[in-house]
């Protein structure tokens, strides 16, 4: 084989890399979803379970704390709201 052709195969094979290497992730579906707004409102009655998860500000996404709601969805919650205030590790 010719060294022309050789280079040839191996860009093209680095293009494939490179391309499938930045691709979307295999599965969608299991990444959590980003809230991008938050409610100040205190719509505990929505809430279910006791269990919560606390989502950090990396834009697209605001600061939230996410609760589980009876339809089951989620609820995006101001972390500063008078409601969502840790006392003694639970959140009121």
């Amino acid at each position: 084989m010719s060294v022309k052709i050789l280079s040839i195969t191996l860009l093209l094979l680095s293009i494939c890399v490179c391309c499938h290497s930045s691709e979307v992730p295999a599965h969608p579906g299991k990444r959590r979803p980003c809230c991008v707004d938050v409610t100040y409102m205190n719509k505990s009655a929505e809430v279910v379970g006791e269990t919560y998860r606390q989502q950090a500000a990396r834009p697209p996404c605001v600061k939230a704390i996410i609760f589980n709601t009876g339809n089951g969805g989620q609820l995006c919650a101001d972390p500063n709201a008078h409601h969502c205030q840790h006392d003694e590790g639970v959140v009121k």
